[in-house]
């Protein structure tokens, strides 16, 4: 299989590839054009903001391309919001190949933003994404904008207001918070994708 980390310039790419290299599959990082289109399955990890992310795929001209895949993409974190059509964060416009947008978390009855640290989620029954990871597993989260629940969740949880963990149209899929920093549920999701 030739697995891909898309290179946005903005990422936990090191962690991200570890992650993917204990689970026994080769990796590689790029943002050449040819590369990222040969791939079988496609990792998009971000950290930074909105705003630097798309800033980046425009400078690498990788946003139409990133549009137009059909192989299965996983968007992680900051990678997942900009899957969407708009990101309040900075007011730019996203990949928009999953309907829905990105909105800030607010802070309100002693609930902290940044959301950082571990939450329980709850999936939907039977995704692919979710085999053999128990219901109320806990993954790790470090954000302050997030999507809305909707016809594209696939995850919840909750940190003061509910909203979507992960989300997924067609062959896009993303998850708010960090496999690759969440243990033994995050390495069986990373898995799960891989084997998708």
């Amino acid at each position: 299989m030739r697995l891909v980390i898309i290179d946005t310039g903005c990422a936990n790419l090191a962690s991200v590839r570890y992650a993917v290299e204990r689970l026994g599959y080769p990796v590689v990082v790029s943002k050449d054009h040819a590369v990222i289109s040969a791939a079988d399955k496609l990792l998009l990890p971000g950290v930074g903001t909105a705003t630097e992310a798309m800033g980046n795929l425009e400078q690498r001209d990788l946003t139409t391309l990133v549009r137009e895949l059909q192989q299965p993409v996983l968007g992680i974190c900051l990678g997942m919001q900009i899957l969407t059509q708009h990101s309040e964060e900075g007011d730019v416009a996203g990949v928009g190949v999953i309907e829905t947008n990105c909105l800030a978390l607010t802070a309100h009855d002693g609930i902290r933003v940044p959301h950082m640290g571990w939450n329980q989620i709850s999936p939907l029954p039977d995704h692919p994404l979710f085999k053999d990871i128990p219901e109320g597993s806990y993954f790790y989260f470090g954000h302050s904008y997030a999507v809305p629940m909707g016809e594209y969740t696939l995850a919840t949880t909750q940190h003061g207001e509910s909203f979507s963990a992960a989300i997924g149209q067609a062959n896009f899929f993303g998850v708010q918070f960090h496999p690759e920093r969440s243990g033994a549920a995050g390495a069986q999701l990373l898995k799960n994708f891989l084997e998708l």
